[in-house]
């Protein structure tokens, strides 16, 4: 049976990869990808951590459910500012993103 140390284990390893994927990757796509990737480490954190320490309460379900709804219009917004910008740039590197320098 696998207990609380492997889920956290593989939270923090999933963790790091969104970590590595949003400090290395030059596509915006990629980037979105990865922080979704972080917030599903989250997730399965809170999760276990409720199976295993209060699994009589459901606030690991409840805080899941909204940080899968939260990725969801995080996903939406940010994939329409993607087009937006790609429109006028022709680009999704985020080294050509300088909209916002003086």
């Amino acid at each position: 049976m696998i207990n609380l140390t492997e889920y956290l284990l593989l939270g923090a390893v999933l963790f790091g990869i969104g970590i590595y994927g949003v400090l290395s990757k030059r596509s915006a796509v990629g980037v979105l990808m990865s922080v979704e990737l972080m917030l599903n480490a989250v997730n399965i954190n809170f999760i276990a951590v409720n199976k295993f320490v209060a699994s009589s309460h459901m606030a690991g379900q409840l805080f899941a459910i909204f940080i899968i709804v939260v990725a969801a219009a995080e996903v939406a917004v940010g994939l329409a500012l993607i087009l937006a910008i790609f429109r006028q740039k022709k680009s999704v590197d985020l080294n050509d993103f300088n909209l916002l320098k003086w």
